[in-house]
């Protein structure tokens, strides 16, 4: 799953490198749409990630593991303090 992700961000990065290369080579040309195709990959792959991510922290295979947060206390020990 976090390879995946993983994936999917150097994605982005390419297709956002890609975009502004073409952004700067057609220099506005109307006959050329790379930008804009360029534009939709991009969408796409964030709306995977997106939905990569809410899969994986509703199955619970991805969490947090914070050193300093140790997670639900019960309301006893809630309580105590």
């Amino acid at each position: 799953m976090k390879i995946l992700i993983v994936i999917l961000m150097v994605a982005l990065v390419a297709s956002l490198g890609s975009g502004f290369y073409y952004l700067m080579i057609d220099q506005g040309d109307k006959t050329k749409r790379r930008t804009f195709h360029s534009l939709g990959v991009r969408l796409s792959l964030a709306v995977t990630l997106l939905a990569l991510i809410i899969y994986g922290v509703a199955t619970g295979q991805l969490g947090h593991r914070n050193p300093w947060d140790a997670g639900p206390r019960p309301a006893a020990e809630k309580a105590a303090d």
